[in-house]
């Protein structure tokens, strides 16, 4: 069911924070809703102006990056004006692109046991939190629960060429971002990218990129490795459904307190501003 049936518009594809609608002429209507997922469920809460946010940090950054993506305009209609782009139609390549700068998450929880991130061999004696003596790429496949894998299963699953392409986009928009970000005074630990093709061949940046939706940014005052670190993104609202809710991450999940909603749509807003330097205005 389309939260903007208003527009008229064919819906293409519904997500848990995305819907996609088919333009004339052949583009498409990306709509950013105030959906919250987490734990692979998506809330029965919103997050107040969210989807504005994640479109016009997005917009911001593709401005920043200077490599091809899918962004047509940023004029659209009025009922979703702030949190819609016109993009391009491509042809989505099926693997979620992972960079990671610093040791925490899934890919910590790996570490542990392995003293590798998705078949990345890392010294010994590493914290949560750590930097790592180089960015790495970790991907995965897209799943009910996406999977983390090594470089060579997305090789076998998508070519030689294909995977280096994606490696090699991933680590170099990583590298680029992470430095604008420290500038800032945010660290960005890891983050999501999505990528597809072209008629022509050619790999284009797509989705959401770099927001805290997709990517795990930290203070870079209050950085110190081996303690928990506040961050920028939805992990407020995991830690709270983790240690605070009771769920068990398998019934529906419970509502969002309004101090964790408050919390979490000012932690967005202030990545925004702090990585823009423009005000929000919702």
């Amino acid at each position: 069911m389309s939260q903007f049936e208003s527009l008229g518009l064919p819906l293409l594809y519904a997500g848990k924070v995305r819907e996609m609608y088919s333009l004339p002429g052949g583009d498409v209507l990306m709509v950013a809703t105030d959906n919250i997922s987490a734990f692979d469920h998506v809330l029965p809460t919103q997050i107040p102006d969210k989807g504005k946010v994640l479109t016009q940090l997005s917009l911001w950054w593709f401005e920043q990056l200077g490599v091809p993506n899918h962004v047509v305009s940023a004029e659209v209609p009025e009922p979703v004006a702030g949190r819609a782009l016109v993009v391009e139609k491509l042809q989505m390549v099926p693997v979620e692109c992972v960079a990671r700068g610093y040791l925490t998450g899934s890919g910590w929880a790996e570490y542990q046991a392995s003293r590798t991130v998705c078949g990345i061999a890392l010294p010994e004696g590493l914290r949560d939190g750590d930097k790592l003596p180089e960015p790495i790429f970790t991907p995965a496949i897209k799943a009910e629960h996406d999977e983390n894998v090594d470089f060579a299963t997305i090789a076998r699953l998508h070519g030689d060429d294909l995977a280096a392409e994606l490696r090699d986009a991933t680590l170099s928009i990583y590298t680029r971002a992470e430095r604008i970000a420290r500038e800032r005074g945010i660290l960005l630990a890891d983050t999501k990218l999505e990528f597809g093709r072209r008629a022509d061949g050619t790999l284009v940046l797509a989705d959401e990129v770099l927001t805290p939706d997709s990517s795990r940014f930290w203070d870079a005052d209050l950085w110190q490795p081996g303690v928990s670190l506040p961050s920028f993104d939805k992990q407020f609202v995991r830690d709270w459904l983790a240690k605070e809710s009771g769920w068990d991450r398998v019934s529906t999940p419970p509502a969002l307190p309004s101090a964790v909603i408050e919390a979490t749509r000012t932690r967005y807003v202030e990545a925004f501003e702090k990585l823009s330097g423009r005000r929000f205005e919702a």
